[in-house]
């Protein structure tokens, strides 16, 4: 469910018409909608009461505003970091650093330093290597790091292959049959405070089946590890849960998802954590554009719009699928290819769809935009960075600018020997 809904026949967010905001701001413009954001978290969260204790970090990747990141923060939520910079907006945003929980294959020394100066709850360890460079820094530093060993499971999450992460020939984690030995080695390395284990199989699951099987896993994994002796009081599994991009699609619901775990982790006296995204931010977001022309076509025309693959990157990278709407729709329907204005056969939305008949001027929207949609864009071509907008009920406020490219060339130099 979301909060963008046609009232007299025009596209609202909430309580505010869309074409305000492109009158306002200017498009492409994505907007966010607060009450579904709200909502969402809440869904998620709720549902997961059925576990004794749990600790919830929002994969911030999946939409790094630090509005949104505030609204997530007054809900309960920690962050799920993948970098410094995730790191520091998660900071800013009001989040507490023991709610944060620092993934990521390729942190850097810096980063880790200073992630532990912050005093962030948790690494998730990707490497023995990882774990033993973090062990001398916070040795040197006179702190020790709580952390958990991310184990790859070698399951396949039977998604695009670009956003699978738990089979063994992914980059993620530690093999499997490794990981109890790796762990005993860490725990007894002075700086470090091994916990638990943590894993994340890919992104936009459909079926719970795979999501069972890693866990069973882990679960087997900590049984043989706590015989060795050793402490596991925490087990990370993740996010991943997928959310529906086409009418029709049926994806598993958080209770579902929540009654799965609760049943796999029976008897496990653990804190579970989960590291949502994608389920909670899809549908708090559309990409907003403008129909620049429709150019004919051999076959189908091409509804030419002014957002582009720098702004809505899904498309171009996975053939993902994007409803596109009017916003004021007339009732007839078109068959079209949609595209944007960058110089790349790429630059493709849809090809041969059957969508609402848009002509030059008209609004449209992207929908379930607000993962892992403007985190991605980019200025491709010497384009303005798009901005981001929120609603909440009638208000409504600017919560990322557009970087027009004269600012971004601002920041470029020719040296004196060019001049």
């Amino acid at each position: 469910m979301d909060h963008f809904h046609q009232v007299n026949g025009v596209l609202h967010a909430e309580d505010i018409a869309l074409p305000m905001l492109a009158d306002a701001v200017g498009t492409p413009l994505y907007v966010y909608s607060r009450a579904t954001l709200t909502r969402h978290a809440r869904v998620f969260r709720d549902a997961l009461a059925v576990l004794p204790r749990v600790k919830l970090a929002f994969a911030v990747k999946s939409n790094p505003n630090l509005a949104v990141l505030k609204v997530l923060a007054a809900e309960g939520y920690g962050a799920d970091v993948v970098s410094g910079g995730e790191m520091e907006r998660a900071l800013a945003a009001g989040m507490a650093a023991e709610g944060i929980v620092f993934s990521g294959v390729g942190k850097t020394h810096a980063e880790l330093a200073r992630a532990l100066e912050a005093g962030i709850g948790q690494f998730n360890l990707e490497s023995e290597e990882e774990g033993l460079e973090l062990a001398e820094i916070a040795v040197r530093l006179g702190k020790t790091a709580a952390c958990a060993l991310r184990v790859n499971p070698d399951v396949d999450a039977g998604t695009h292959g670009k956003i699978s992460t738990g089979k063994a020939e992914n980059k993620f984690g530690v093999p499997y049959d490794r990981a109890a030995a790796i762990y005993a080695r860490l725990a007894t390395t002075p700086g470090l405070t091994m916990r638990g284990l943590a894993l994340h199989i890919g992104s936009q699951l459909s079926r719970l089946d795979p999501l069972e099987a890693a866990f069973t896993k882990i679960g087997q994994l900590m049984q043989a590890i706590r015989a060795a002796g050793h402490a596991v009081t925490h087990i990370d599994f993740g996010g991943g849960v997928g959310v529906p991009y086409k009418a029709g699609e049926v994806f598993p619901q958080p209770k579902d998802y929540a009654a799965m775990v609760a049943r796999v982790t029976q008897g496990w006296d653990i804190t579970a954590m989960f590291e949502p995204g994608r389920v909670i931010t899809g549908n708090t977001g559309v990409l907003m554009t403008r129909v620049v022309r429709v150019k004919e076509g051999v076959g189908a025309p091409w509804v030419v719009v002014d957002a582009a693959m720098n702004d809505l990157a899904r498309p171009a990278l996975y053939d993902a699928w994007h409803d596109f709407a009017a916003v004021s729709p007339t009732g007839e329907t078109m068959e079209a290819n949609i595209v944007g204005p960058i110089c790349e056969s790429s630059d493709t939305f849809a090809m041969g769809r059957t969508i609402d008949a848009v002509k030059r001027g008209d609004l449209a929207v992207f929908r379930t935009a607000g993962a892992y949609g403007a985190t991605m864009a980019n200025t491709y071509n010497s384009r303005p960075l798009v901005p981001e907008v929120m609603v909440d009920g009638t208000k409504w406020a600017v919560v990322a600018d557009r970087i027009e490219p004269a600012t971004i060339l601002a920041a470029e130099r020719v040296p004196e020997w060019l001049a």
